[in-house]
């Protein structure tokens, strides 16, 4: 059967999915809006249904047809993409979307991308960085491929493989009256004000076990960024409360702070690396995910 469309089409369908426009499409492929328009009229009426629904106010949003269709033409691209460049016949293709969440990323990820670049000499990896929310969408949406993530208020429809637990714990400035226990219960520290991450779900959790004391919680600071809380911490503005696994104990203005552990009984978050479970995992995605298994076994 004759393929009715090119490549350019398919991709400008996909600019529109990722834009939220045919406005927006065209101002990022520099091309005229009506050429992006009748490209995704054509696609449409060839499948006789709609990609895309039109919302006022809202741009045009992916119909559920629309969401199986769009991770199929990405993946179109992608095999295009390496069908016409020059490297080897012979080599496996290795191309990867990767989301990574903003406070569990440069712990974990710049290795695994490291090793992998290593085991598939000529793989890419493009990292799309976000909270929770986006990752979730970007999945679902088919945009990014795998995800390294915790599993904290994640709705159905992910296929998660479970990477490590890390429990809770305090931080505290490095002179801090507590600073040289190695454990601490949380109603300790509630004389002091909380710094806390502003992202979402993590907010919620965070916020929920210093409340869970049933004493009175000041938050003097929220910030999305953990090496602000971190800094904002050394600097004797309070303490806080996080998850990520640190190596060091300096903070980016050379200041110290120091890590407690959490005697209270407070659940494990787990890291894991999730990934859409209506959609096939790519050649690069199945060999990511092994080597992020076998990585984690041994080294974190």
């Amino acid at each position: 059967m004759p393929v009715p469309f090119n490549l350019r089409q398919v991709g400008y369908a996909l600019a529109v999915a990722d834009k939220g426009s045919t406005a927006a499409a065209a101002r990022a492929l520099n091309v005229s809006q009506p050429s992006v328009s009748q490209a995704v009229t054509q696609l449409e009426a060839h499948f006789g249904q709609a990609l895309f629904r039109r919302t006022s106010g809202h741009g045009l949003q992916v119909t559920p047809f629309g969401r199986s269709k769009i991770p199929e033409f990405r993946r179109l691209l992608d095999q295009a993409e390496w069908v016409f460049s020059a490297r080897p016949a012979d080599m496996v293709a290795h191309k990867l979307t990767l989301g990574v969440f903003s406070t569990v990323g440069p712990r974990y990820v710049p290795r695994l991308v490291r090793l992998f670049a290593e085991r598939f000499p000529g793989s890419r990896v493009e990292l799309v960085e976000d909270d929770l929310r986006g990752l979730v969408e970007g999945l679902t949406s088919g945009r990014i491929d795998l995800a390294v993530m915790y599993d904290v208020g994640l709705p159905a429809g992910l296929h998660l493989t479970s990477l490590k637990e890390v429990r809770p714990y305090a931080l505290v400035h490095e002179g801090h009256p507590l600073a040289d226990n190695k454990t601490v219960f949380v109603r300790d520290l509630l004389q002091d004000p909380l710094i806390l991450i502003s992202l979402p779900h993590s907010r919620g959790f965070f916020l929920s076990i210093a409340q869970s004391q049933g004493l009175p919680v000041t938050i003097a600071l929220e910030t999305k960024s953990i090496e602000m809380v971190r800094s904002m911490v050394a600097n004797k503005l309070g303490f806080s409360l996080l998850a990520t696994d640190i190596a060091h104990d300096a903070t980016y203005d050379g200041q110290g702070v120091r890590r407690l552990e959490i005697s209270d009984d407070i659940p494990p978050h787990k890291i894991v690396l999730a990934a859409s479970a209506s959609l096939p995992l790519t050649e690069a995605s199945k060999a990511f995910r092994d080597l992020t298994l076998e990585t984690f076994e041994v080294e974190f």
